[in-house]
């Protein structure tokens, strides 16, 4: 979710922002006390004892391959279709038996709204920011559940399934073969009703598998009919959630017939022009107003010409922590905040908001919103089998490749940033920063769909690692999901949890921003203080056993890294360390110009240091190098804002869980291996 538009007390560019530009929803308790906002919701599934741990053995089956055989055969639908359809719409996962954002059961999303909504919590209560601050409330009003007939039939698959099989409603929730039957069975009933044959050609079924997304759209279905027939020709293999091993064939030479979705009669929607996206996403113009209102003041965004005015360095990924609707809400308020892009969990569709060229409000630090364009995506970190959807990723990573393109940002975790790795621009902004996607976003599925996974890029003396966890296997234990103290379910994480010794019982290491009075980090699923994510490098600091240690905000930090089962591959690069005789050297949360470099009128920015040192013998991997550079940018009328370039050079490093900046004359810059 967008922090704060500016950087308040700590950088005079504009008065602090009042509660209605605070976050409204975040953290524990966000997915329950919003669900009632939802069309359809998943609360996290609650823990239970007989889950497995990461450190548990898995059954590892073959019973879910088989059902997708058994059910191929017995309907006539090709095997790479079934699986195909299925991994777009869950991974072949039945994710414990929760329903999806739409409503959607098991590894085929067969869609029961009408149950899933009558199961969900409803609530009606404000929720707090990142700082304690009372946010703004939702007013929400009372919902009623409506009569399954109210309910498009996109969202009550699961009983059309039921008439085809013959199969009870209860056994195609919770049981995964019968799931995947009536997925079968529906394939094949849209196949006749399309006057098609039940042909073994997976190339003959575009149509069908078009109409299995449930969107009334034209661009939307062929959009996810790509996405099917993508995975169909590269073939795929996962370990679902319960163990199950899942493989599916690549078929390289498959090409459907695409001349089928007229079939469908779905309209086409013609694209807005001032749309910036590709092809091949479904994306509408929803504007973000630029609006003037009282003391002066105005939003939601600046205008702007960039990259003309200033580079776009990085894009960053958010989470709403909200509905759909609430979120396109909010991004119409002038009062409230703005970024450049929306993402719709149900099937990956976009809404552009602000023009690239112009800087939205997003990151919470005022640095990186200059330099920065931002994607929220519809979804509750403490939840993410609900909404962080196969058509979202993808579509999400098209329209990254896109801008990584288009503005030349490179494809890695210096310039692709997750609002949770987002620096804090003073000691005093550190506790309020945000802390989405949060541990369950899948950063190495994401940058695979992105074209740029992470391998391993050196042997053992490389200096460098490549955190890169088995997303599904790596299970650390979360809490504060639902309630404070609570453990979250198990469930997969890109992210490794970093210890003061090389021991599981060792005592977390400790951020001293986030608290100063010296206590440790915790399990919380919004604690960023011990925490490593995939595709994020780090220097070696030591090895011991199945133990590696990492230079980690001033410290070194130890995570497991057992050679039989990796959780981080060998990498080199550039690093940066102090300069000789230097003991110490001061960490940024931004790169701010000297002050000689401010023009008459416009006033000078602190430079100001973290609570956090680099201190000598210790190295951290150079992401970019930068000029100081600040954006003043105060008045309605853009004329009235400068950019100001100082002669002062930074490094951003890898500091901690979050990314932080030095100053180039404070360091040396050498290369990581030994």
């Amino acid at each position: 979710m967008p922090g704060s538009g500016q950087d308040s007390a700590h950088d005079s560019n504009r008065p602090a922002p009042g509660p209605t530009r605070r976050t409204t929803l975040r953290g524990a308790g966000a997915a329950a006390s919003a669900a009632f906002l939802l069309p359809l919701v998943s609360a996290t599934p609650a823990a239970r004892a007989d889950q497995p741990r990461a450190d548990e053995p898995r059954s590892g089956g073959d019973t879910l391959q088989r059902a997708f055989a058994a059910a191929a055969a017995e309907y006539g639908v090709p095997l790479s279709v079934l699986l195909g359809v299925s991994y777009l719409q869950s991974r072949w996962d039945g994710h414990r038996g929760a329903p999806s954002v739409t409503g959607g059961y098991g590894p085929m999303h067969l869609t029961d709204a009408y149950t899933a909504l009558s199961a969900a919590p409803h609530h009606s209560q404000g929720a707090e920011d990142a700082r304690g601050d009372a946010a703004r409330p939702l007013r929400v009003p009372e919902t009623t559940v409506p009569e399954p007939r109210q309910l498009p039939a996109r969202l009550r698959t699961l009983s059309r399934a039921a008439e085809l099989t013959g199969l009870s409603a209860e056994a195609l929730r919770g049981d995964a073969a019968a799931n995947v039957r009536g997925g079968a069975a529906l394939l094949a009933a849209e196949q006749k009703r399309l006057g098609l044959p039940l042909s073994e050609d997976p190339a003959g079924w575009y149509a069908a598998v078009a109409a299995y997304s449930g969107t009334d759209d034209a661009t939307a279905a062929a959009v996810f009919a790509d996405d099917v027939y993508d995975v169909i020709r590269g073939g795929a293999t996962r370990t679902t959630g319960d163990g199950e091993r899942v493989s599916l064939d690549a078929v390289p030479g498959v090409a459907p017939d695409t001349r089928q979705l007229r079939a469908l009669g779905l309209p086409s929607r013609q694209r807005d022009p001032r749309v910036e996206a590709p092809k091949n996403v479904s994306c509408e113009w929803i504007p973000a107003p630029y609006e003037q209102f009282g003391d002066n003041d105005y939003g939601n965004h600046d205008l702007g010409d960039r990259p003309a005015s200033q580079s776009i360095d990085y894009i960053i990924i958010h989470d709403t922590e909200g509905s759909w609707d609430t979120t396109i809400k909010l991004v119409q308020d002038p009062t409230y905040v703005s970024w450049q892009y929306t993402l719709r969990s149900s099937d990956g569709h976009i809404a552009q908001h602000v023009p690239l060229k112009d800087v939205a409000w997003h990151a919470g630090n005022w640095y990186v919103n200059a330099k920065s364009i931002g994607l929220e995506h519809e979804g509750f970190l403490t939840a993410p089998d609900a909404w962080y959807t196969e058509a979202m990723y993808r579509s999400s990573a098209r329209l990254v490749r896109y801008l990584a393109k288009r503005f030349d940002i490179p494809l890695d975790r210096q310039h692709i940033l997750g609002h949770d790795n987002v620096p804090g621009t003073t000691t005093a902004t550190i506790r309020g920063m945000h802390t989405d996607p949060g541990p369950y976003w899948d950063w190495a599925h994401y940058f695979t769909l992105l074209g740029a996974p992470f391998p391993r890029t050196a042997g053992r003396f490389g200096g460098l690692v490549t955190i890169r966890p088995d997303y599904d296997a790596n299970e650390p234990l979360y809490t504060d999901c639902e309630k404070a103290g609570r453990p979250c379910a198990p469930h997969g994480s890109s992210a490794v949890r970093l210890h003061a010794a090389p021991s599981a019982d060792a005592p977390l290491v400790k951020d001293i921003g986030l608290r100063p009075d010296g206590s440790g980090s915790t399990t919380g699923v919004n604690d960023t203080g011990a925490r490593a994510t995939t595709g994020q490098q780090f220097a070696v600091a030591g090895r011991q056993g199945d133990w590696t240690a990492i230079w980690y905000l001033g410290q070194q930090a130890w995570f497991q890294n057992p050679k039989g089962r990796p959780t981080a591959v060998d990498a080199k690069g550039l690093v940066v360390t102090p300069k000789a005789g230097a003991t110490e050297v001061p960490v940024y949360g931004r790169a701010y110009p000297e002050k000689e470099a401010y023009p008459e009128g416009v006033p000078v920015q602190a430079v100001s240091p973290l609570p956090y040192k680099l201190l000598a013998g210790q190295s951290y991997p150079l992401g970019l190098r930068t000029q100081g550079e600040y954006l003043w940018a105060t008045t309605f009328d853009p004329a009235g804002h400068k950019v100001v370039r100082g002669k002062d050079t930074y490094y951003q490093i890898q500091f901690g869980h979050r990314v932080a900046f030095v100053r180039a004359a404070d360091v040396t810059v050498r290369g990581s291996g030994k």
